[in-house]
């Protein structure tokens, strides 16, 4: 039963995370609760990012998960956290990345991306214009972030919404190849095009949103309503978050649902142990995929493809 991935760096990466984003914020408090009842759970993957506001309190959980003997140490957990589209110049990529190591209260993450191919003025935000956007420097910002690795600041580096023309451009530059591109996909935004590319030059994807991304500003609930995964569902008797998790995982990709509800942490890590089978693979591929404007939220593609960066 696999659980982890080897990513091209080397380093082991559960397959299975939590991820941490929320919109609104969440109380820091309500936050730190649901990670440390995560790791009570399991659970040894956590995704943050400085725009979440969910790095202290996840540093928090972990000092309380070690004192309470959950964990013996940090080693025990993959750690992944993001360099905000507000520093992503040179010069500003291993300052950011000490700030976050602060926030979190240890001394290197497991895995550091960059949140988006794109560089905004001003503070760290969800929500800004087209006249915010300002060149950016992906020559510049990634040897910043080869920096953060040569440092022990950072195990492994990547990405996080990169379209195939930003990973070209990354990869014809790079000393250190990314070793995971983060993106939205789920069965309505399979992503397959880019899977594909990012497979043949040994890029892990990492799956955020894998149900649709419900709790957050971007987010689809039709996902969780769909017939066809609904009827899966009842086949195989597992629930249609499951079926959606475990889709995603036969596809080669690692999942990051985000939940702060202790029943429905435990009902995402039960993916492990069954499989799909190939019609019901098939059957999910042929569903009817989101374009236009439906398909332009999140990051993913509002950011890397239709503002021109």
């Amino acid at each position: 039963m696999q659980t982890e991935i080897i990513l091209s760096s080397g380093g082991k990466m559960p397959i299975l995370g939590m991820g941490t984003a929320a919109y609104p914020i969440p109380q820091p408090e309500l936050v730190e609760m649901a990670i440390f009842e995560a790791m009570k759970l399991g659970y040894r993957h956590f995704d943050t990012a400085s725009l979440y506001q969910s790095e202290q309190p996840l540093g928090q959980a972990i000092s309380r998960a070690i004192r309470s003997g959950i964990i013996k140490d940090r080693a025990e957990l993959f750690i992944t956290t993001k360099l905000s589209v507000a520093d992503t110049y040179p010069g500003a990529v291993v300052p950011a990345l000490r700030k976050s190591l602060s926030e979190l209260s240890i001394e290197y993450v497991d895995l550091y991306l960059i949140h988006a191919p794109m560089r905004v003025r001003g503070e760290k935000r969800y929500v800004f214009t087209k006249e915010d956007v300002m060149p950016f420097d992906s020559k510049g910002t990634w040897e910043g972030m080869e920096q953060c690795y040569e440092l022990g600041l950072a195990k492994s580096i990547g990405v996080s919404n990169f379209p195939i023309d930003k990973l070209k451009l990354l990869l014809s530059h790079a000393q250190i190849p990314p070793s995971v591109n983060q993106v939205e996909m789920h069965p309505l935004w399979q992503q397959q095009e880019l899977i594909d590319f990012c497979q043949k030059n040994y890029i892990h994807v990492s799956a955020y949103s894998p149900l649709g991304g419900i709790g957050s500003f971007w987010g689809n609930r039709e996902v969780l309503h769909l017939k066809e995964i609904e009827e899966i569902a009842r086949t195989k008797e597992k629930t249609v978050a499951q079926i959606c998790l475990r889709w995603a995982l036969e596809q080669g990709v690692s999942v990051l649902p985000k939940s702060f509800n202790k029943e429905r942490l435990e009902e995402n890590k039960d993916i492990f142990g069954w499989r799909l089978s190939e019609d019901e693979v098939q059957i999910i591929s042929l569903i009817p995929q989101l374009v236009g404007d439906d398909a332009s939220h999140g990051l993913a593609r509002p950011i890397s493809q239709d503002i021109n960066v």
